[in-house]
């Protein structure tokens, strides 16, 4: 048997803050004997090996100490998986090759954050949502019976709950958290929603809004640059968000209003034109004001509005062929661009298009070669 193995139990019970009585009480022998295990005095029968994996969220090869083969493959599946992640393709056999990974390193965090994002983004595909405004209420709400039914989405909160069990900190625990609260919420489970939310750092408390406090002279002025690109992310959320969901304020025109305010506001922020990622935040803001504005029936203006958000889209877009970028206003000019920009984004839009845009608004859109890129789903629409 592998001298390895005392030595692994043990590293994976410190690992786990596990104690020996934890794991005696969990196979039916004594403290003594997971003891000798530790230090190599003797070895657990090899009918226990299954068990122990078990205990650990191990496979038995990890617990062999036999890892090389398994971290290839653990490697070449997460890339193979995140590559269809960010693809448009259909990821049922993605989904499906990481169920079988899972299966095979249950406590591998990496595999459970790449299910959990799969599972997330194919029930959004497959299902989509639907929304409602019940009689009476001023409030667009997400049909959450609908939105309770999409399987995919209950298997990837099960999955991300195992996840925060097994691990603490990792990088994407705040994009876990974002999505499921989220999803939570969708589904109805505002409990849920609640309690996660309630257990996370306020705004003051943020690594961005830290990290001013933690610096000094150019060093500060970069991450006060990337606070007020992060905050102000956060703000286009929470406005759209506000001003899409209540009845009166489409109706009244409050809600154009606010979207170009705050769209003019970004822009003058970066008074280069030089926005970076925020871009697509400017260009989300004119295209939404450009769907409004069609519904009231406005056309003219919807135009007006679409056309300052596709130059948004189209810069965005060349920014991504560029090797370098750099921001140039005052504000920003410290801010350093840490691995590019998410080709991802360029998605917007599509999203908006295809989910929400009148037919007024796709016929003159298609009407004009300059935004040719759009007519493949506007055409599917109309």
């Amino acid at each position: 048997m592998n001298i390895k193995i005392g030595n692994i139990i043990r590293e994976l019970r410190s690992r786990d803050s596990r104690k020996q009585e934890d794991l005696a009480n969990a196979l039916g022998v004594t403290c003594q004997a997971v003891s000798r295990w530790e230090a190599s005095k003797g070895y657990p029968d090899i009918e226990m090996i299954p068990a122990i994996a078990n205990f650990f969220h191990v496979s038995i090869d990890e617990l062999f100490g036999y890892d090389g083969d398994r971290e290839r493959k653990i490697s070449d599946i997460l890339e193979e998986s995140q590559r269809a992640i960010n693809s448009n393709e259909d990821l049922t056999n993605c989904v499906e090759m990481l169920r079988e990974a899972v299966e095979e390193f249950p406590a591998d965090y990496r595999l459970l954050i790449n299910l959990g994002f799969a599972l997330h983004v194919h029930g959004w595909r497959m299902h989509g949502l639907k929304g409602r405004i019940g009689a009476g209420s001023d409030y667009g709400t997400i049909d959450t019976d609908h939105a309770s039914r999409n399987s995919y989405w209950q298997e990837a909160m099960k999955v991300f709950e195992k996840l925060l069990k097994i691990k603490d900190s990792f990088p994407e625990k705040d994009a876990v958290i974002l999505i499921m609260v989220a999803d939570y919420s969708k589904m109805g489970q505002f409990d849920k929603a609640k309690e996660l939310a309630e257990k996370q750092n306020s705004v003051y408390v943020s690594r961005e809004c830290l990290m001013i406090h933690a610096t000094e002279d150019e060093e500060r002025d970069r991450y006060l640059g990337e606070a007020i690109i992060s905050v102000m992310n956060e703000l286009k959320n929470l406005i759209e968000t506000a001003v899409t969901t209540k009845k009166s304020l489409v109706k009244d025109g409050v809600s154009v209003q606010k979207l170009i305010a705050l769209a003019e506001f970004y822009e003058s922020l970066f008074d280069d034109g030089r926005l970076g990622i925020a871009h697509t935040n400017v260009r989300d803001l004119y295209v939404c004001s450009s769907i409004f504005e069609a519904s009231c029936g406005d056309i003219e203006k919807a135009m007006e509005y679409f056309d300052r958000g596709f130059e948004h889209h189209i810069t965005y877009k060349s920014i991504l062929q560029s090797e370098e970028y750099s921001y140039s206003s005052p504000l920003f000019s410290k801010v350093i661009n840490h691995g590019g920009f998410p080709k991802t984004a360029t998605e917007g839009m599509k999203d908006y298009l295809t989910a929400a845009a009148p037919e007024n608004l796709r016929k003159e859109i298609l009407k004009n070669e300059k935004y040719s890129e759009c007519f493949d789903y506007l055409k599917e629409e109309v």
